[in-house]
């Protein structure tokens, strides 16, 4: 199965972020993942559109964005055009599900659909035939260096059972308190990408960390 490990831009020195996007770039990590939060779906606010065309300046890497915003259906087609190749909502924070799909899909863009640790799983049947990837969240959204929910586990399997029914080539992100610890967990349950960001940003030499995770 696929392994990609996306290292959060949400945890590195903002007042060096050039320097932190650029050894991302040099690691063995595939994808930059970027945390766009509005202090209203989520208690924070982090990245905007002159951030995020920041960092797709400064990486070839694939710009992983995940939004957790309300209404997202308003801006995903911008977060594309500002250099985004996926874009991931949440289920929970639209009533424009299928609007908001079909938006990334037209702007060329992967599409993924995040959920909450409390939201079931099921509810993204009927999707699952429509996105290219499922993030689930491992933690609470809205701030970093949070502790994994070994509850998560089960949901991840529970998802990768129903994509081998439904669309087999879903990829499976997963976000929260992952470092190289818990990598090898994820990738048994059914994970395919792992974002990190304290255990990455944190670690004396980040490269390593990212190392370890996608060999675990």
């Amino acid at each position: 199965m696929e392994r990609i490990i996306a290292p959060s831009v949400l945890s590195a020195d903002f007042e060096h972020l050039g320097r932190d996007v650029e050894m991302i770039t040099r690691s063995a990590a595939e994808w930059v993942h970027v945390d766009v939060m509005d202090g209203v779906f989520v208690p924070n606010i982090s990245f905007g559109f002159p951030v995020l065309k920041a960092i797709r300046r400064a990486t070839s890497k694939v710009v992983d964005v995940h939004l957790m915003i309300t209404e997202p259906e308003r801006y995903v087609a911008r977060f594309a055009h500002d250099g985004a190749d996926w874009v991931t909502f949440h289920y929970e924070a639209t009533q424009e599900v299928e609007h908001c799909i079909h938006l990334i899909r037209e702007s060329g863009a992967k599409v993924g659909i995040s959920i909450k640790p409390k939201t079931p799983v099921e509810v993204l049947r009927p999707l699952l035939k429509e996105v290219d990837m499922v993030l689930i969240m491992s933690v609470e959204p809205g701030f970093g260096g949070q502790t994994f929910m070994s509850e998560s586990l089960d949901r991840i399997g529970a998802l990768r059972r129903m994509a081998e029914e439904l669309n087999p080539a879903l990829l499976i992100e997963v976000d929260g308190g992952i470092s190289s610890a818990n990598a090898a967990q994820l990738y048994e349950a059914g994970a395919n990408v792992l974002v990190a960001g304290s255990s990455v940003f944190k670690a004396e030499h980040p490269e390593d960390e990212i190392d370890k995770m996608l060999h675990a």
